[in-house]
């Protein structure tokens, strides 16, 4: 059942993002192609290189495997459903957001599995063969294809797409809570156990999520909703699609599971603290006399 509804879920966002995507974000991609590039570099390459840097260091402390391989699923999925949403609320740049998740969704069915054999190869595992027809079926059911449908619909039927547009958003917004409170009802008891039994994973995931932050706040311009738009989609990981990979490839090791939702909630956490300095440098030219 939660399977299920995370494929829905994630195709109801996907939808949603191709309809409502505008047509201003495809023109800041012909103003600043080079922008873009480096942010999916950053959120594509970088951020795994990160991860497995991390990985690597950790195995030199008392971590258990289920959490480094949790790390490595959400250092290797880009393209979060609720980045556009969070950069909106936070005063980044939804429209620049939306385009930036779209075209990591597509570069993942490339750059996942590259990175996941670079992953085995450096820690030598076996069975987890991430292949480019496994992952590129996931990513397109689950994202690409979706966002096409959303696209197609708002290219050839405007005003239909306009007024259905709002609608579809509070219906992916509705699954994305319902989500979440269905995955706390079944893991709640069992994700506080993990947690109590795996506080070294705490700051390993938070030095994560400070790296990936730092990767998107470095590549982008002087401008502060900018540098917290590129920030937002370097850190958010995609977890229903590193979920989806932990279901397929680690079926007898359900801690996976937690781990990734650990890291989660580590993101939102450590991202506060960031996401206030970002409003304070906004609000601070408007303030000075």
């Amino acid at each position: 059942m939660v399977q299920l509804l995370i494929k829905l879920t994630l195709f109801a966002v996907m939808f949603a993002l191709g309809l409502g995507l505008q047509g201003a974000a495809l023109q800041q991609w012909r103003q600043r192609p080079a922008l873009f590039v480096r942010v999916l570099i950053g959120t594509c390459l970088l951020v795994p290189l990160g991860g497995l840097l991390l990985i690597k260091f950790s195995l030199v402390l008392p971590v258990a495997p289920p959490v480094r391989y949790g790390l490595a699923l959400m250092a290797l999925s880009p393209s979060a459903p609720l980045t556009m949403h969070k950069a909106g609320r936070q005063g980044g740049d939804r429209e620049m957001a939306a385009l930036l998740q779209v075209l990591a969704a597509i570069a993942a069915i490339v750059t996942i599995p590259l990175m996941a054999d670079l992953f085995r190869q450096v820690f030598t595992i076996k069975g987890w063969d991430l292949a480019h027809a496994d992952v590129a079926v996931q990513v397109v059911t689950a994202q690409v294809l979706p966002l096409l449908l959303g696209l197609g619909l708002r290219r050839w039927f405007p005003a239909l797409a306009s007024r259905l547009v709002g609608p579809l958003e509070k219906l992916a917004n509705g699954l994305l809570l319902l989500l979440l409170v269905v995955i706390l009802a079944f893991t709640l008891p069992a994700l506080g156990s993990f947690l109590a039994s795996n506080l070294i994973a705490v700051p390993l995931m938070g030095a994560m999520v400070v790296l990936c932050l730092a990767i998107g706040w470095l590549l982008a311009g002087p401008d502060p909703a900018e540098s917290t738009t590129t920030a937002l989609v370097t850190s958010m990981r995609n977890p229903g699609l590193a979920l989806l990979f932990a279901a397929s490839h680690a079926p007898g090791m359900p801690t996976v599971k937690l781990a990734i939702l650990s890291y989660v909630l580590v993101t939102v956490v450590v991202s506060i603290p960031f996401l206030l300095a970002q409003k304070r440098r906004q609000q601070q030219p408007t303030t000075e006399p």
